[in-house]
């Protein structure tokens, strides 16, 4: 692992309050930087909210008021969201502070040094819900709608500021040519690929007719559009520009730019561009994840099959933060498409209750009920499945270890879960409420008592940055306290013979 480790989320729009799609990426995100912060990397996390552009404007106004008013309010709906999902950034950038306005002005300026934004005009037709032009091309192709939102485009024409996209697109192929994982899933990487190889026009960054957003420094009566003040939040809010660019200087470049598939284009050519023009190092690896459906069709309120913030929070209610964080995180491969129904829901939380929970629960108990509730020391000579378990459990934390690297963050939660799987297995097959019966097979006993809690004590701990709560709960029925424990801690060594260990209480509580 590196010792430091610098992952952002996309900075969302606060035009209305987050839903299924924020809190996905914001809980990855997250697990990330827990699993980093545990194997001893100096962590950083960033997330935030994009406040300017012709959206808010637009719904400000539906509203009657102002744009600033807008973006306060719902902006304390997503920090009061991730403060209840218990997200753990180190920061939160929003695009309307003087901290960020400040230093996108000095971009600009060194961009306009360089001669990388230039004054020109443009027309064409423009897709207000992602904010970019297209082409005419793809304005046919998609019979004049966006090809994300199904809304209609917009044609407009103006004086604009442009910067020099296409002079920096040679360098940024040849960059994700060179660097496979800068990228990923890997269909992302083709795709970016597919589109650079034919061909990209300067990139439009001011609206004179736009009064909502950041002045260019070099002429007031533009202000800058979204994306060179958007993207810029993941160096800004290190303090790029600023007085005391430290923390820049010790987090970037970024390990991971998690985002949403809808917008890797502006992350992996806008962003790459910007970063060339200004000498800085691109990211390691941008990552775009999947989009959610619900019931097989996308998410709409007039369906009835929206995600929102109050069927989040009745579902935490019921079955607790770990329970949704876990179905999230292990719904499909990460970057995949995933399709939320309650059924599979309810799937995810048995397989926790009588997978993970069982496998605790029946260990626990069984050393309460046979040794006073203290882990005997394993006796006697090991047995092949005594010796499988053993290697299955040594296994977890470089399995982990290599799934975290590549973002396989259902792998994350799958492995600790497999490994509770194999225990339970482990005591069906080695029988220790017959071993008890029987005062002869006592060293026996002890020695399955001894490898099934180490086994379910590894998977506790792998699971702590998908079930933070619940795998903490868990080891403490263990007797082990986590509070400022590395993983390296934690798996280099065995739960010590002659431990006390709590009492036994289900994980998860059956659910009526």
């Amino acid at each position: 692992m590196n010792d430091r480790f610098y992952i952002t989320t996309p900075i969302y729009y606060p035009n209305a309050e987050p839903h299924i799609g924020h809190c996905y990426t914001t809980i990855a995100a997250d697990a990330l930087a827990r699993y980093h912060r545990l194997a001893g990397d100096d962590t950083f996390f960033l997330t935030g909210t994009d406040e300017h552009g012709i959206k808010m404007v637009k719904t400000a106004a539906a509203q009657n008021i102002q744009p600033q008013e807008l973006a306060d309010r719902v902006v304390e709906v997503f920090q009061a969201m991730w403060k209840e999902l218990d997200i753990t950034h180190d920061d939160f950038i929003r695009t309307t502070q003087p901290r960020h306005k400040e230093a996108v002005q000095e971009i600009v300026r060194r961009l306009v040094a360089n001669d990388d934004i230039y004054l020109g005009s443009y027309e064409g037709w423009y897709d207000e819900s992602q904010e970019e032009f297209v082409t005419e091309t793809e304005a046919k192709t998609n019979e004049f709608k966006s090809a994300v939102s199904g809304k209609p485009l917009v044609r407009y024409k103006e004086p604009t500021y442009l910067f020099r996209l296409a002079k920096y697109a040679p360098r940024i192929l040849d960059h994700i040519q060179q660097h496979r994982d800068f990228i990923r899933p890997e269909t992302r990487r083709n795709e970016v690929i597919s589109k650079l190889k034919a061909g990209v026009d300067d990139l439009s960054v001011s609206r004179s007719s736009l009064k909502w957003g950041i002045p260019l420094p070099n002429d007031p009566e533009h202000v800058l559009y979204v994306w060179i003040d958007a993207l810029s939040n993941y160096i800004t809010a290190l303090g790029y520009t600023s007085s005391d660019p430290s923390r820049f200087g010790r987090y970037w470049p970024a390990d991971v730019q998690l985002i949403g598939k809808e917008i890797l284009w502006f992350h992996t050519v806008y962003w790459p561009a910007v970063l060339l023009s200004l000498g800085l190092p691109l990211p390691k690896l941008v990552f775009a994840h999947g989009w959610w459906t619900s019931g097989g069709r996308k998410m709409s309120k007039s369906l009835g099959n929206f995600i929102d913030l109050g069927k989040i929070r009745a579902i935490i209610g019921k079955h607790g933060l770990d329970a949704l964080r876990y179905y999230l995180l292990r719904a499909a491969p990460f970057g995949n498409d995933l399709d939320w129904t309650d059924g599979d829901f309810d799937k995810s939380f048995n397989e926790l209750a009588n997978v993970l929970g069982n496998c605790l629960n029946r260990t626990v108990k069984m050393i309460g009920r046979y040794r006073g509730g203290v882990l005997p020391a394993a006796a006697g000579d090991l047995q092949d499945v005594d010796r499988a378990l053993i290697e299955r459990s040594g296994k977890l934390g470089n399995e982990l270890a290599q799934a975290y690297e590549r973002c396989e963050l259902q792998q994350g939660a799958l492995l600790p879960v497999d490994l509770a799987r194999a225990t339970n297995g482990y005591i069906d097959v080695t029988a220790p409420f017959a071993l008890a019966k029987d005062p002869g097979k006592a060293a026996r006993l002890d020695t399955v008592l001894n490898l099934s809690s180490q086994a379910v004590y590894r998977a506790l701990v792998g699971l702590l940055p998908i079930l933070p709560h619940k795998a903490a709960e868990g080891l403490a029925q263990l007797g082990v306290d986590v509070q400022g424990k590395r993983l390296s801690d934690l798996l280099s060594r065995n739960l010590p013979a002659g431990q006390k260990l709590g009492e036994g209480r289900p994980l998860f509580p059956r659910v009526e």
